[in-house]
């Protein structure tokens, strides 16, 4: 191969390369979250982004590719001294977007690097005016005055600020421990005062139950006191009618059986020797007593039956005496006084024993004598011996001596 061909190859080989370095310097891809600045012999022409761009070799060029998503920068802690001398570690977040690629690149050499720096000036400038409580405490009213104000000044530069955040504020170490005494005592307090008022209402609350409690014992023993009374009174008037019931029954009873016995011994016309007779045969019932210890007959004791038989008999023509029954009927008694006694408004069961009782006592008596002998003991009859018996002036009833026995 002579020179010449040596050459012609070494120039085609110059004009292939020649070829592509053109090709890729007429064509450029930009992505979409990304914008290009083009420069035509260093003077700006245009800002492309998410397309591919055809330039003109050697004379365009792309200055700067610049990222239009937004961003976070997170900057290093930085002293920054309160109002009451008292130095903090304090450090941001920045949330930024590039809405001018233009002004990002030619405004400012590093926008990265002023906003940095911006924020920690005006941090400084904002945290300045404050105390440390009030820092510690103001943490939106702080985050809100940085993001105006760098959003105004950034706003040159091709950039919105959409908001700052203070990532953490660090007091120095005793002013912590000084912290922590505080908030540990104010919770103590608190802790304290929640103890008190709990107790407190814990009391309160007690003492309403007692007092609503005793207030409800005591209208329950006021009632059953009331109830008691009255149960006490309605007792007690039942017990006395009833009482009154009963006795006015029992002396009713007994005035019947008296006029019984009396109209069967007057109907039966007894003789004085019949009477000394059942005298004499309720004397040994009337010894058997525990506390009968001596018996006296009196001596006169003929005469006194002789009285007896002259007082309440008549004299018959053999000179006997003998009881008449009268002809009159005997009075009734009046029951209109005590007929309120039985009335169902007072007990039904107490009217209803009383009407039986009345039924029985009104019931009349088949035969007298029996009443008679129930009610005087023994008496003999005619087959027994003869009741007529006159006894002689002053004479002593027969088997009963003169003296005492």
């Amino acid at each position: 191969m002579n020179q010449m061909e040596i050459f012609g190859l070494v120039v085609l080989v110059l004009l292939v390369v020649l070829a592509v370095t053109v090709l890729v310097k007429s064509v450029a891809l930009i992505p979409q979250a990304e914008a290009a600045v083009i420069e035509r012999l260093g003077r700006y022409t245009r800002t492309v982004s998410g397309q591919l761009t055809l330039l003109l070799p050697f004379i365009d060029r792309i200055r700067a590719r610049v990222d239009i998503r937004e961003r976070v920068v997170s900057f290093e802690p930085q002293p920054v001294i309160t109002e009451d001398n008292l130095t903090l570690s304090i450090d941001t977040v920045v949330y930024f977007q590039v809405t001018n690629p233009r002004s990002a690149v030619y405004e400012i050499d590093n926008y990265i690097a002023g906003v940095e720096q911006l924020t920690i000036t005006t941090l400084r400038n904002v945290v300045g005016g404050m105390t440390l409580e009030e820092t510690l405490t103001s943490r939106d009213s702080i985050n809100g005055q940085l993001r105006g104000v760098l959003d105004e000044a950034t706003g040159r530069w091709g950039l919105r600020v959409a908001r700052v955040e203070l990532k953490s504020i660090m007091p120095p170490p005793s002013i912590q421990e000084s912290m922590e005494k505080q908030m540990k005592a104010d919770r103590e307090k608190r802790a304290t005062i929640l103890s008190a008022e709990g107790q407190r209402e814990s009391a309160i609350k007690t003492a309403e139950g007692n007092k609503q409690s005793q207030i409800l014992a005591a209208e329950g023993a006021k009632q059953a006191a009331i109830l008691g009374a009255e149960a006490d009174r309605q007792s007690r008037i039942l017990r006395a009618q009833g009482d009154r019931a009963a006795q006015y029954l029992r002396a009713q009873g007994e005035a019947k059986a008296i006029e019984k016995t009396f109209a069967a011994i007057k109907s039966s016309k007894p003789t004085p020797e019949l009477l000394a007779y059942q005298y004499l045969q309720q004397l040994p019932e009337m010894a058997k007593g525990e506390a009968s210890k001596v018996w006296v007959v009196p001596s006169d004791f003929g005469s006194a039956l002789q009285g007896f038989a002259k007082s309440f008999g008549e004299q018959g023509d053999d000179g006997v005496f003998r009881y008449e029954a009268p002809d009159e009927p005997v009075a009734e008694v009046d029951d209109s006084d005590v007929e309120d006694w039985f009335s169902l408004a007072s007990d039904p069961k107490v009217a209803q024993a009383v009407r039986e009782a009345e039924a029985v006592a009104r019931t009349p008596v088949a035969d007298p004598s029996a009443l008679t002998s129930r009610s005087m003991g023994s008496v003999p009859t005619a087959s027994q011996g003869s009741l007529d018996w006159q006894a002689p002036p002053e004479a002593t009833p027969p088997g009963v001596d003169d003296g005492a026995s």
